[in-house]
Parts: structure tokens; C-alpha cells; sequence
């Protein structure tokens, strides 16, 4: 799986061996009150207690964290200065703000369990069915790769064009792709194409309207005529000799 995303400090490793990693749906940062909150301050130790309280729930939140011993903490909200400080001590690689949905599919790579907060932490969400952690720079922007994993049920597929709308051509044909390849395993029976099934159709009609008496065959037989409009229409816009072509499917499905 790769993301668009990097460590949030210099000093945290970019590559990492087998990694143990953490995926968490909670913010490493201290929590603003959800009101509008003020506090009155009269001496400069209260400011200074302030700060310490503030320190130590996060520094609470980094103990469990560092509790389960993982390499690679990955989140989905901020990750607050003394966070990576006290990350960047125990030797975590920490990388912030990524989308739910990769985070889901790292999930599916790594073997990880999404934890929503850090006490409830246990040995069994850590995934460590990833080979290697690995962050490069491709242009301009640095990219994180989860290569090597054992039974991943997830990949990316990157995609490179000249401009937005080449890119999201791309997608569009990709998705089309995607889709195909995913009906032919649910039900793998396919028809072909250039109105090879229409003139099968039309000529099966023909059969049909013979073996039927009275006026009901010229149904069969008009509708048999609407279906050969396809594979006319197609040897007609490209140009060949349509009542040479048309002849020739006639006797080929015949």
C-alpha cells in the first residue's frame, strides 16, 4: 500500500524492518474543550500548572501507546509537538492525518486493528504482517510505502498522466476495468462483440419463425431484421462492403 503522507519529525526513521504497526482514529494532542472555555490567571505558576497538566495528558496518551511497543504509529487526526517528542524517545515513527479509507487499507495490509483510544490499547491490534515500512521521494513529495506483506488483502495501483483530465481518463477506464474483471469471477460466461451475439440471435429468430405457422412468424422475423441493424451499422462505419460482410455472418452462424 503506499500513501502520499511522511513522517511528522526529521529524526524518526524512514525505513523500518518487519515493522509493528499501530493504527489509531484518535488525536495525539491535548483535547481543546468543545466550548468556548476561559480561564482566569493570577500568578505565573498557575500558567505554568496549566502546561504541566496539558504535558502529562499527553504524555499519558504516549505511555499507553508505548505500552504494546510498536514501530509505526499511524492516525487519523493530529499528533501534537510533545506527542512526537515522547514518540521520537521510545524510537516510534509517527505519521498523522491520513484519510479513513487508507487507513482501513492499511488495516487490511498490516493485520492492525483501527483503535479509537489509546487505553484501550491490547497486543492484538498491533499488525505485523508487514515486511517493510519505507518512505521515498517521488518529485516533489514524499510518498510511504508498506511493501513485503504476508497475505495483504489490499493494494494501490498509482497512476501517472500528463494532466488531471489524462488521470482521471485513466481512473475511469481502470474502474471499468475493475468491474469487468469482478463480473467475470462472480459469473464467468462472456458474450462476444462486434454483433456476433445480435446475428446469432437474428439467425436463431429465422429458425424459429420457419417452425411457427400464420401471421405470428413475421413478428419474430422483424425482430430478427432489428437485430442484424447492429452488425450493419458496425461493418458500415468502418468502411466495409456491408452486403459482402453481412453474407458472410449470415453463412458463418447459419
Amino acid at each position: 500500500v503506499m500513501i502520499n503522507k511522511d513522517i511528522t519529525h526529521p529524526r524518526m526513521r524512514r525505513t523500518i524492518k518487519n515493522p509493528r504497526v499501530l493504527l489509531l482514529d484518535c488525536p495525539l494532542e491535548y483535547k481543546k474543550g468543545e466550548s468556548q472555555t476561559n480561564i482566569e490567571i493570577t500568578k505565573e505558576s498557575d500558567w505554568e500548572k496549566l502546561l504541566q497538566q496539558e504535558e502529562e495528558e499527553v504524555k499519558k496518551l504516549c505511555d499507553d501507546i508505548i505500552k504494546v511497543k510498536p514501530d509505526l504509529v499511524i492516525t487519523e487526526k493530529g499528533v501534537s509537538d510533545l506527542a512526537q517528542h515522547f514518540l521520537l524517545k521510545a524510537n516510534i515513527s509517527c505519521i498523522r492525518r491520513v484519510r479513513k479509507t487508507d487507513n482501513n487499507r492499511i488495516a487490511r495490509v498490516s493485520g492492525a486493528s483501527i483503535c479509537n483510544r489509546t487505553e484501550e490499547l491490547t497486543e492484538a491490534m498491533v499488525g505485523t504482517k508487514c515486511g517493510l515500512f519505507s518512505i521515498a521521494k517521488i518529485a516533489e513529495e514524499y510518498f510511504t510505502f508498506l511493501t513485503q506483506c504476508e497475505d495483504p488483502k489490499a493494494c494501490t495501483v498509482v497512476l501517472r498522466g500528463a494532466s488531471k483530465d489524462v488521470l482521471n481518463e485513466m481512473e475511469r477506464n481502470l474502474h471499468d476495468a475493475f468491474n469487468v474483471s469482478r463480473n467475470i469471477i462472480l459469473e464467468p460466461r462472456l458474450l462476444p462483440g462486434g454483433g456476433a451475439t445480435e446475428m446469432e440471435l437474428a439467425i436463431r429468430m429465422r429458425e424459429k419463425a420457419k417452425s411457427i405457422e400464420g401471421t405470428r412468424q413475421y413478428a419474430y422475423r422483424a425482430v430478427a431484421d432489428a437485430l442484424e441493424v447492429i452488425p450493419r451499422s458496425l461493418a458500415h462505419n468502418c468502411g466495409a462492403d456491408v452486403v459482402r460482410v453481412m453474407t458472410d455472418l449470415r453463412a458463418r452462424h447459419a
